[in-house]
Formats: C-alpha cells, sequence, structure tokens
C-alpha cells in the first residue's frame, strides 16, 4: 500500500477499520490521530487527516460521501469526500464535529444498510441511533433513538440488510449477551445469553467470576446467520437471525485449534467465506518475525452452514487459503504454525490487557484527576 496524500504513515495501532458499501473505498486509523482514506483498485492512500485525539472507530457514508470517525472522548467527526474531475479527492475541507456521547469512548460506528442512519456505541452501555442528514454539514443530526438495556460496555454492533424493506440491529458486548434491536423505535426484540452457551467451552477460570465480552459480530448477506467471536473462546458461535418472528437462535459453537481466539470477523460475499483473525500489535520482546497474527477462514458461511450434516463445517487449510502462502506470509510472519504455540499465548495475554485498557474505566483519585485536568488545559494554553 503507497501513500499519495502527502501525510504521515501510520505508526501506531491501527483500531479501526472500514470499506465503503461498493468496495471502492477503506479508511483506517487509530493511536496514531490519524485517519486514512485508500483507494482499493490501486490500494493507494488519497486522503490523510489528523485528528486532535486518538481515534476508536471510523465508517464511511451508504453513498462514499463521507467519513465520519470517533476520537476517544466520544466525539464524532465527519469529513466531506469531493472528488474532481481527475478522481482526486479535495483536501480543502477539515473534520466537522456532528454530535458526541460526552465522554464516553466510541467502540463501534455503522451506518444503516439504507444511509439513512448512523449508529453510535460506547462503553457506557449505550447504542444511539442518529438520522442522517443528506447534508450533514447543516444543522444538529436529529436523535432517532437509544437502544438501552446492556449492563455493561457495548463492544460491536452490526445491522442485518434490508429484508422487506426494514432491517435489524444486533449487538455484542461485556455483559455476555447478544442483542437484537428494532433501532428505529429503539425496543429490545431479544437477548442472547453467550455464556450459558459457550462457558464450558472457554478457557479455563475466564468463566467463573466474571463475564464473557462478545468481541465481534458478523452477518450473512441476507442477514439469517450471525457469527460471534467470545473472549476466551477457541471458535465462534453461530446463531439464526429470524425476521419474521424477530428471535435470535443459538445453533452451533464451531471449535477451532487451542489457544486461537478470533477477536474479528469479516465475511466475503462473493466466496461464503467467514474470515477470522487473532493478533496483536506492538507486544514487546517480539521479533519481527514470529507471529503476531493468525488466520482462520471458515468456508460455506451462509443459512444452511448446518442444514447437510451435525458436524462442525471444515476450516480451511493454509493451502487452501485466498491468495495462499503470500498473504498468509505477510499477515503471520511464519507458516509454521506448529512452533508458534509460545508466540500465540503471548497474544492472546495481550489481548486481554488490551480489551481491559480499552473499555474498563479508570478510578483515579479526586487528586489525580485534577493534575490531568490541569495538564489537558496547559496544553490548550500552550496551543
Amino acid at each position: 500500500m503507497s501513500d499519495d496524500s502527502g501525510g504521515s504513515s501510520h505508526s501506531d495501532a491501527i483500531r479501526a477499520i472500514s470499506f465503503s458499501a461498493d468496495g471502492i473505498l477503506l479508511a483506517s486509523a487509530g493511536d496514531d490521530k490519524l485517519v486514512k482514506i485508500w483507494k482499493t483498485d490501486s490500494w493507494r492512500c488519497i486522503r490523510t487527516i489528523t485528528s486532535e485525539k486518538r481515534v476508536s472507530a471510523v465508517a464511511i457514508s451508504k453513498d462514499g460521501l463521507y467519513v465520519t470517525f470517533a476520537d476517544k472522548f466520544g466525539v464524532i467527526w465527519l469529513v466531506t469526500l469531493g472528488e474532481d474531475g481527475e478522481g482526486q479527492v479535495s483536501a480543502d475541507n477539515k473534520p466537522v464535529s456532528i454530535f458526541g456521547h460526552y465522554c464516553s469512548i466510541i467502540t463501534s460506528m455503522k451506518f444503516s444498510p439504507d444511509g439513512r442512519f448512523i449508529a453510535t456505541a460506547d462503553r457506557d452501555f449505550k447504542i444511539r441511533v442518529t438520522v442522517f442528514p443528506k447534508n450533514p454539514l447543516k444543522g444538529a443530526p436529529e436523535i432517532q433513538s437509544f437502544c438501552l438495556g446492556h449492563t455493561e460496555f457495548v463492544s460491536c454492533i452490526a445491522f442485518t440488510h434490508l429484508s422487506g424493506g426494514s432491517s435489524f440491529l444486533l449487538s455484542g458486548g461485556g455483559d455476555s449477551t447478544v442483542r437484537l434491536w428494532d433501532y428505529i423505535n429503539g425496543c429490545l426484540l431479544d437477548t442472547c445469553h453467550v455464556k450459558g452457551k459457550v462457558g464450558e467451552l472457554a478457557e479455563p477460570n475466564e468463566t467463573e467470576d466474571s463475564n464473557l465480552a462478545v468481541a465481534d459480530i458478523c452477518l450473512t448477506n441476507d442477514g439469517l446467520l450471525a457469527a460471534v467471536a467470545i473472549q476466551s473462546l477457541n471458535g465462534v458461535m453461530l446463531l439464526g437471525c429470524d425476521h419474521v418472528d424477530k428471535k435470535l437462535s443459538f445453533l452451533k459453537v464451531i471449535t477451532m485449534e487451542n489457544s486461537y481466539i478470533p477477536t474479528s470477523l469479516a465475511s466475503s460475499s462473493s466466496a461464503d467465506l467467514l474470515w477470522t483473525v487473532m493478533g496483536a500489535s506492538n507486544m514487546p520482546n517480539q521479533a519481527a518475525s514470529q507471529l503476531l497474527t493468525r488466520v482462520r477462514i471458515i468456508p460455506r458461511f451462509k443459512k444452511d452452514l448446518l442444514a447437510s450434516s451435525d458436524h462442525s463445517p471444515a476450516i480451511l487449510e493454509d493451502s487452501e487459503v485466498p491468495y495462499g502462502e503470500k498473504l498468509l506470509l505477510a499477515l503471520q510472519g511464519s507458516l509454521d504454525i506448529s512452533k508458534q504455540e509460545e508466540v500465540l499465548a503471548s497474544v492472546l495475554a495481550a489481548l486481554k490487557v488490551s480489551m481491559h485498557k480499552m473499555l474498563v474505566k479508570k478510578n483515579y483519585s479526586e487528586e489525580r484527576r485534577e493534575q490531568r485536568k490541569r495538564g489537558r488545559n496547559d496544553k490548550k494554553i500552550k496551543k
């Protein structure tokens, strides 16, 4: 991937990526306070935006004209992507704040399938659904609803695709639940308690005194099947999503090898593949050639996945992965997985620490709070 934007390259952990609906654009953002826009046909960066604070979520509007990103204070910023006749993105506009969650970290941000709404989830148990106007730079965005019911941080959200003119919202959180919402009216339709379904399959000592946080949710194109990644579960849970009865149903847990715990999920609609990724960045005392990421792919990711057999579907071997060894070498650093168990364990430990730091609130003393407040104010005065 090359950079034609004239901006800096990513230099710290990337916390969020998002493709446009047509797959032409990709946005990436993270702890280096950079939001970068890429063209996927050439994999060149065409725009670099600098945020005042670290970025926790990013999304591209349905029509591909706007990029929104959230900073660590819960403020949502918007950037207009205007192209000239040569297809270049203009850089004469700056990010504009459009709304916020008031000092609560945004953990996930998605546009609805029809582009009319933008949903934002935070670590204070809330999901906000906001009307996304045709001209978002004029006037204050209108709140459509709040989806309230989670009792811990909301870690991920996903829209089902339009079916009969309507869609639903799924959410997962630190309270070990996946919830189905009528997001237009903010109504909770159904709840699946994942801890009771996968507790015995999770790592020992993980389920006794704590919840199993839902890490990610991925839906099939028709929205009838959901894959769920869960903290400490070496595999993925499959849920059925009934759009008529508005219910979630537990289907199966697809288990994978020990120490492999997926943290990110994505589907490839053209090939019905479910991509699962486990990884960590900036790990101390690890050589660059050692495994920091592991990729596993589940084929036939669609509603009839389990129709023909009670057995779990096969996981693709490394030799069957699309784009082959070149991709795996770039992502994993090594193809010899048998020698990487120790590093996988280190990755798992790093992921647990990362999730804790990202989503669990720090309790500062009153004196420490005042020191931090004075420090921020001093920086503003210097500017």
